[in-house]
């Protein structure tokens, strides 16, 4: 009698232990396809047109890794969560595996295509349209290898395609590239053709195989050091917290266009999940209030030189100037994650992890998604 109780009492403890096994790290999403600009650019544009130097990636990797950070990216942090390496460019030649997605994001990508009435120097020619279509390709000689019983240990299974996660993270550059030339009236005079092109690339890859597809909105950029410095406003302008309130309404106008033509799509493609992502207001928010997040600054950048927000476009961070005859770089500030801001533009990594985990934790998804109950979430840090 004894003996048959402890052997029961065996097999419980052995169930229980192996559902414990099987549901870590459980995950319905076995890889993730990005497609942005240097918010979540890995390294794509800088495997194409390598230049980037140090302080750029000191914080994690303690050198250049292709980002625009002092280290990781929000789309690394959702990575880790979802138990999966770093996603590899698609354009980097070297040391790539693509079993658990691609990274099509490059730096100063576009919505649109640039074209010289439109956008001004240093836009990448990788904008949307060409991240779909090297997508598509991709895809299409994956399958044909696997069609053809040939498997790489750096290729996708044939499954992998329909059970991703699709990210899209992309438009700021759209919005920001021209306000210097034309206003922010003669921007807002085309942003419902940016708005229109995310939905018609989430239909697109829809039929391409994607059905869940998350679309990221703009940030505050009235709060960005770059654009408090670069642009033309005056101190009526500016909210409580030092933002620029003609530039973030501008912001919101897009991005309810945005919300809008994502509604119009879900009609469309009704057994996909189609999430906006609400990533401005957690932006916004430990902009306006770092303090009470972990932070000292908001509207200063941790990396760069010259008046109250730490920021000059003639020394941006990590570029060298010559100053009457001797080299000079912009310093960089000792503790970057006091810093929501790292070059004046980019986040820290601190401020890229507090984003990625409110993004996770599913208060940002419109319509609501059930994240996680779909993937047991990993630790991220």
């Amino acid at each position: 009698m004894e003996r048959t109780v402890v052997i029961k009492l065996a097999v419980v403890v052995i169930l229980v232990f192996c559902q414990v096994e099987s549901s870590q790290g459980k995950c319905e999403y076995p890889a993730i396809f990005n497609f942005g600009d240097s918010n979540s650019d890995t390294g794509g544009f800088y495997a194409a047109f390598p230049s980037e130097s140090p302080p750029y990636g000191m914080t994690f990797f303690h050198k250049p890794s292709g980002r625009a950070s002092d280290g990781r990216l929000v789309v690394d942090f959702i990575a880790q969560a979802f138990g999966l390496p770093f996603l590899s460019p698609y354009l980097q030649s070297l040391g790539s595996d693509f079993r658990h997605g691609a990274n099509y994001a490059s730096d100063a990508g576009t919505v649109l295509q640039p074209n010289t009435s439109l956008y001004v120097t240093g836009i990448s020619p990788f904008y949307l349209a060409v991240q779909f279509n090297q997508m598509k390709d991709f895809k299409v000689r994956a399958l044909d290898l696997l069609s053809k019983g040939k498997h790489f240990d750096y290729l996708p299974t044939t499954d992998v395609f329909s059970k991703a996660l699709y990210f899209l993270d992309i438009g700021q550059n759209d919005f920001t590239s021209q306000l210097g030339w034309i206003g922010i009236e003669g921007v807002k005079k085309f942003l419902p053709e940016v708005a229109s092109q995310i939905g018609e690339t989430v239909k697109e890859l829809y039929a391409l195989g994607a059905r869940t597809i998350f679309v990221a909105n703009l940030a505050p950029i009235g709060c960005f050091p770059a654009f408090l410095t670069e642009l033309a406003h005056n101190n009526s302008d500016l909210d409580t917290y030092g933002c620029m309130i003609s530039y973030n309404d501008a912001v919101l106008y897009y991005n309810n266009l945005l919300k809008e033509k994502l509604e119009e799509v879900r009609k469309v493609i009704p057994d996909a999940s189609v999430v906006y992502v609400d990533s401005h207001a957690v932006k916004l928010e430990i902009y306006t209030n770092p303090k009470k997040h972990g932070f000292l600054y908001g509207t200063k950048a941790c990396c760069g030189t010259g008046g109250e927000y730490n920021f000059n476009q003639q020394f941006f961070c990590s570029q060298k100037t010559k100053i009457n005859g001797t080299d000079f770089t912009a310093p960089v500030c000792s503790d970057p994650s006091s810093y929501v801001s790292w070059d004046g533009i980019h986040n820290t990594e601190a401020a890229n992890l507090y984003i990625a985990k409110e993004i996770l934790s599913g208060k940002y998804f419109q319509p609501q998604f059930p994240l996680n109950t779909l993937c047991d979430l990993q630790p991220i840090g």
